[in-house]
Formats: structure tokens, sequence, C-alpha cells
């Protein structure tokens, strides 16, 4: 992309699409003409451990500029998952010191680009335009930035739900983060859902 002629690419991924609490998380790493190669170890950070992710982060960020931008559950059972993600996207993005030529986003759908119809987000998201959006599957395989948001986005994302877990050790976010692991629906089933979790999915409960 850069050697197109562009100036500063916005590599973008996220964490926590699939979770049953917690935020959604999207990562946001700017590569320029002139960045230097990316740190030894960067790759996408489902295949790093949480040490590994967490040794690699203070380098991610003396390496690009970056920021991480969030939605959470309450925002996520208001506006529906999508758009939260598009929301949580856009303030990663306007909270870089710089905006970028072009965005690549992991995936195959372009959920950073406002739909034809009026926000939904209200002040949140007014007034930043978001650059051209371009998706590649499997771009946090190919991309170091995109493996960089993505480790960006995870760690910035379990370090809250292992926060919150100390309010709610029962639930056992400080290991499964968030996600539908044993131990967390046995808790749902057990003790109902909490302030953090998605409410308007299907949760499991008491009966």
């Amino acid at each position: 992309m850069l050697r197109s002629g562009l100036t500063a690419v916005a590599c973008v991924d996220e964490a926590g699409r699939g979770a049953l609490c917690g935020p959604v998380s999207v990562g946001v790493v700017v590569v320029r003409a002139d960045t230097k190669p990316a740190p030894l170890g960067v790759r996408d950070s489902k295949l790093l451990s949480a040490e590994q992710r967490l040794d690699l982060l203070p380098k991610i960020m003396r390496w690009a500029v970056h920021a991480v931008g969030m939605a959470s559950a309450d925002e996520i059972d208001r506006l529906g998952i999508v758009p939260a993600m598009r929301l949580a996207g856009h303030r990663a993005l306007a909270a870089l010191p710089l905006v970028p030529d072009q965005v690549l986003l992991d995936g195959s759908h372009d959920y950073l680009s406002e739909p034809a119809q009026t926000s939904i987000f209200g002040a949140d998201a007014e007034g930043y335009a978001i650059p051209a959006v371009v998706t590649k599957v499997k771009a946090d395989l190919h991309c170091a930035g995109v493996a960089a948001a993505s480790i960006l986005a995870k760690t910035a994302r379990d370090a809250l739900m292992i926060e919150w877990s100390a309010d709610y050790p029962e639930y056992g976010w400080a290991g499964n983060k968030g996600y539908g692991a044993p131990d967390h629906l046995e808790a749902l089933t057990r003790l109902g859902p909490t302030r953090h979790h998605r409410v308007s999915w299907s949760l499991p409960g008491p009966a």
C-alpha cells in the first residue's frame, strides 16, 4: 500500500467480538514509509500466549503510532455487535495524533465505514471521517501492522477482564476473559449475568 504513494496506513483489528461479557476492543497501528520493521515475534495475537503478548506490548507501543478504542457491553446491547465494533474503531482512529490515508482492516467485512443511513452513534463518532477502508482476509497473518493491532486490542481488553474478575471471581474472567468457557457458563447458570454481561445475547441463567 505504501508503495502506491500513501504516506500512512492504519492497520486495524478487533478483540472480544464473540465474548459473552465485557467490551469489544479495536486496536490501530499506523505504518508509514519510514516505519522500521516490526518487533521480532509480532504475529496474530491468537497465536501467542498471554505472556508473549505482554512482552511484545511495550515494544509495539514504542514501534509505531497506535491507539485502542472500546465499546461497552451496554453499547453492544443497545446498538448490536457490528455497530458497536464500528463505534470502537471510530474511537480508536479518532484518538490517533494523525489522520491516515487508508485503513487496512482484518477480515472480509468493512464494519468501520458509516452505513448510508444517519449515524446512530451521536457525539462519540461525529466529526470524524473514516479514510478509505481496504479489507483483507487473514491480514493479521500477513501484515505485521495488523498483527500488532490485534495484540493491542487483545491485551487492553484482557487487562479489563482481569481487573473486573476481582469483583466477580466466580465467573473466571481472569482465565476465560469473558468467553463461553465451562466455568463461565456454569457461573452464569448459577448466578445469572452481571452488569458487564451482554444481556441482549442468549445467555444461560438460573432456572
